[in-house]
């Protein structure tokens, strides 16, 4: 193959980015839209990079000991990215390169000077702009120097920067090279940058302009503190003048400086009105072209006869949270899933298609996310009152955004007079926390009729699975999602939950303003019955008793690699461990099928990879003594009897306090009967998903025999919907998995909002409250109490090491982490409401729990002491 090291601008666009890099790419495509000028110029090739420096042995040496660098290593990393970086500008230009790029020179006059761009292979791409991560050199006059520039720019593609951010996104550093765009330089009046949708809150609608006067050399360096302008819909809704004391400005003889700006152009903006707008003209323009909001570098020329805008770069966006396609021009408001499941990670393709399909409202998705669109029921007034009242008692920060979204008179379509939401909307609310209690006898033979139904409708799916295979297998999933749907939406099942759930809130509303107690609740429902999560935590406790008394069984699990799930076999070689291994299987039994990011069905479950409970098991082991479960439920189970006893007898010293007691009692047993069913559905999906995966691994194992695709997990990157094609027909789109593997390590750096409107714009809400120490956090209050311990942050179960009296802060937590719950002293996360699972186990072991804390795991550094206070909803960072 014939190597070309140069390209014109002209000749390249968005299929070349293997050829001239990402950013050499969108100037070509720029080139080729109406209206939009970027200054002449051309692209020395990758070729001519792999020519000059990948081919240099001591170079290539250099990049595999890179590669092979471990990103904890950041010591090791600078050091070798500095000396790749003197090696590659030590390294000559080879004579073909050199001859290639004087070619292309030469049609400039002599004295031209020239801007010199990296243009990165990995870079100005969707999900990886990889802006200011490679360096750039302006006024770059003279072959020689612009040789010299291009091995610049060759080496910054090693500058520590660089190298940090590949290794964020798990890119190889051997698989990315650099292109060099080499254009006539533009001497420009003012310069800066255009985003095309509002870099904050995303609002696609909205435009941001930031201006500074002489080359945008002074803006990207933070010299200056530009001017900004916003605009939406056509107009200048908001301006803000920076004091430009200095400007950055081109030398005759190649090269800048910096220069003061003239007194009374400092507080002058650089842009007139006129001009920010059809910079916002081009700006959407561009986006067009693209499809995509776009982060928009340009310089405006002005001789006094003529102003020109001058486009010199152009990239996505790239951390805007994508739009849910709800197929239509309305306007819409969604509400993420993930934060009512806690589970806000991102999901592959056969998780979210899973979820959708079993799901009891539609779903839509965006960001490797799921969000329910809650447009028709807060168009209606009375729907909207009845949503807000829901999300506030599960999520006040959701609320909050949902009301900050709707002062605003244009983010909803009008609604028909009388309209109803229309079917599979968002579920109507529970009555509200002051009502009565459903009508419902307080029963425990109903919350046993219930479970035995779901297990039997389970034992039945796994005996018609083992049956099932290729196409047929899918078939009977459809017809086994109706019959999920079906479980979910029991209307006994609601029934069952509600009246728990409005038990608890009438309890906390009347004792509070019968007896002044704040969450009563929370200590009378210590221990209740019949809670599937709860017992599964204690019972790691019980397996830890029969490990405890075995010191080379401990020793053992104390060498258990995370990765070594086979460590269960190994245990029969040890004295007792046969009886630690049984005991290990009888708790997978029961509980195997959950994991972390349960709702994901392509999440390992612990049956799957039983090293996940090692760690906690360890925990158990070192914290507690023998029999800890049973003297724990033990002693929750008398603090809620005492508890019981002391309100009602304050209660019958009061005015006509017979009735009230009597009435608090009923709601007291209705709550201890009902409450722990709570968690029952919620374990009924996750087992009915494992069983669903097991089958679906089994078919992606025939697939993987039969050579149509490469490894199992690669049906995690194909949705419900295609797998069974690939299934029905044995071919598979290469292609497709690729890009759906890299667009789920883009959506993993992404950050869920709790709201998202169709414009993009994504917000989280605030707590607007006044009863917050200063320099605390607020949060939730969702387990009454206060505790002072120090802080773990905990992203994942099995790495967590907590001793007796840590307080575990972590992002969310699912049932799966009621494991670690027995053997902390409190809990802190970012993510929760008041019935969410980790909540609701809280409150079952007593712990002080504040939920909804905005960047907690940021904000609180492990090991750092912190006070929770359960009851009032802040955390007090102590040292």
């Amino acid at each position: 193959m014939t190597e070309s090291y140069v390209r014109d601008l002209r000749e390249v666009d968005a299929s070349r980015i293997a050829d001239v890099g990402g950013k050499g790419a969108q100037l070509g495509a720029l080139t080729r839209i109406d209206g939009i000028r970027v200054p002449d110029g051309f692209c020395v090739t990758t070729d001519a990079y792999r020519r000059a420096v990948t081919r240099t042995p001591a170079v290539r040496d250099l990049l595999e000991e890179l590669a092979h660098t471990g990103p904890d290593d950041r010591e090791g990393l600078r050091v070798l990215g500095a000396r790749v970086r003197r090696a590659v500008e030590d390294t000559p230009v080879p004579d073909e390169v050199a001859e290639a790029v004087d070619g292309a020179l030469a049609r400039f006059a002599d004295g031209t000077a020239f801007a010199v761009r990296s243009s990165a292979t990995a870079e100005d791409l969707p999900t990886a702009s990889f802006a200011g991560q490679q360096d750039t050199y302006l006024n770059v006059v003279g072959a020689d120097e612009v040789l010299r520039h291009i091995r610049r720019c060759w080496a910054s593609l090693f500058s520590d920067r660089a190298v940090t951010y590949r290794l964020r996104n798990g890119i190889d550093h051997r698989a990315v090279h650099m292109g060099v765009v080499v254009q006539r330089m533009v001497l420009p009046r003012a310069a800066g940058v255009l985003f095309t949708a509002d870099p904050v809150s995303g609002h696609r609608r909205t435009a941001a302009v930031e201006a500074a006067y002489g080359l945008g050399e002074a803006l990207v360096s933070g010299l200056v503190g530009p001017d900004v302008f916003t605009v939406r819909d056509g107009r200048v809704v908001g301006r803000t003048v920076g004091a430009k004391q200095r400007a950055v400005r081109a030398l005759p003889g190649g090269g800048t400086q910096e220069v003061p700006v003239e007194a009374g152009h400092r507080d002058r903006p650089a842009l007139s009105d006129a001009e920010v707008l059809e910079l916002e003209r081009l700006g959407r323009r561009i986006e067009a072209h693209f499809g995509s909001p776009q982060d928009i570098e340009w310089c405006l020329t002005d001789d006094g006869s003529r102003t020109d805008v001058w486009i010199v770069q152009s990239r996505p966006i790239t951390n805007l949270f994508p739009v849910p396609d709800a197929g239509d021009d309305e306007k819409h408001i969604y509400l993420s899933v993930g934060h009512q499941q806690m589970m806000t990670d991102a999901m592959k393709p056969l998780g979210l298609s899973v979820w959708q399909l079993t799901s009891m409202a539609p779903m839509l998705v965006a960001g490797g996310r799921l969000f329910v669109d809650a447009t028709a029921r807060l168009a209606s007034p009375s729907g909207r009152a009845a949503l807000l009242d829901m999300v506030g008692r599960s999520d006040p920060l959701t609320k909050d955004a949902l009301e900050t979204v709707l002062e605003r008179d244009d983010v909803l379509p009008a609604a028909p007079s009388g309209a109803a939401p229309p079917s599979g909307a968002a579920p109507a609310p529970p009555s509200g926390r002051g009502s009565a209690p459903a009508p419902i006898e307080t029963d425990p033979g109903l919350v046993k009729e219930l479970i035995s139904r779901c297990e039997a409708s389970r034992e039945q799916l796994a005996r018609d699975l083992r049956t099932k295979s290729g196409p047929e297998l899918f078939g009977f999933l459809l017809e086994a999602f109706a019959e999920h749907r079906r479980v979910l939406g029991d209307p006994l099942s609601i029934q069952v939950i509600m009246a728990g759930m409005e038990a608890t809130w009438w309890l906390n509303d009347h004792l509070q303003e019968w007896l002044g107690e704040k969450n009563a609740a929370d200590t009378l429902t210590l221990s209740a019955p019949g809670n599937i999560t709860s017992e599964m935590g204690l019972a790691l406790l019980d397996v830890a008793d029969v490990v405890r008394p075995r010191p080379q069984v401990v020793e053992f699990l104390r060498t258990v690699d995370g990765d070594d799930d086979g460590f269960l076999g190994k245990l029969a070689e040890l004295p007792g461990g046969r009886e630690v291994r049984d005991a290990v299987e009888a708790y997978l039994d029961r509980y195997g099928m959950r994991c972390v990011g349960e709702i994901d069905i392509t999440r390992p479950r612990w049956r799957e990879h039983p090293a996940a409970l090692v760690p906690a098991l360890l925990d158990n082991v070192r914290n507690f003594g023998p029999g800890a479960a049973r003297q724990r439920f033990e002693e929750g189970r008398r603090r809620a009897y005492e508890k019981e006893r002391d309100v009602l007898a304050r209660l019958r010293a009061l005015p006509d306090g017979a009735a009230k007691a009597d009435e608090t009692k009923r709601m007291i047993d209705r709550v201890r009967t009902f409450i722990g069913y709570r968690e029952y559905p919620k374990y009924d999906v996750v087992s009915r998903y494992f069983l669903y995966k097991q089958a679906l691994m089994a078919e992606a194992d025939r697939l993987v025999a039969a050579g149509v695709l490469a490894g199992r997990e690669d049906a995690f990157h194909l949705t419900f919907e295609e797998l069974h094609e690939v299934a029905r027909t044995h071919r598979v789109d290469e292609g497709l998995l690729r890009r759906r593997k890299e667009e789920f390590r883009f959506h993993r750096t992404l950050t869920p909002p709790r709201v998202l409107t169709s414009d993009g714009e994504a917000l989280d809400g605030s707590y607007r409250r006044d009863d917050v120490p200063e320099g605390a956090l607020a949060g939730l209050p969702v387990s009454a109490g206060t505790v002072e311990g120090r802080a773990r942050v905990v992203h994942d179960i099995a790495d967590a090491e907590l001793e007796a009296g840590d307080i575990l802060v972590t992002t969310f937590t699912d049932p799966s982490w009621s494991p670690l719950f027995v053997g902390v002293a409190g809990l802190v996360t970012e993510v929760g409401g008041a019935m969410t699972h980790g909540a609701v186990i809280a409150r079952e072991y007593g712990l002080p729990a504040v939920v909804g804390v905005p960047d907690a795991t940021r904000v609180i550094v492990d090991g750092a002491r912190i006070r929770v206070h359960g009851t009032e909803g802040w955390v007090e960072i102590l040292g």
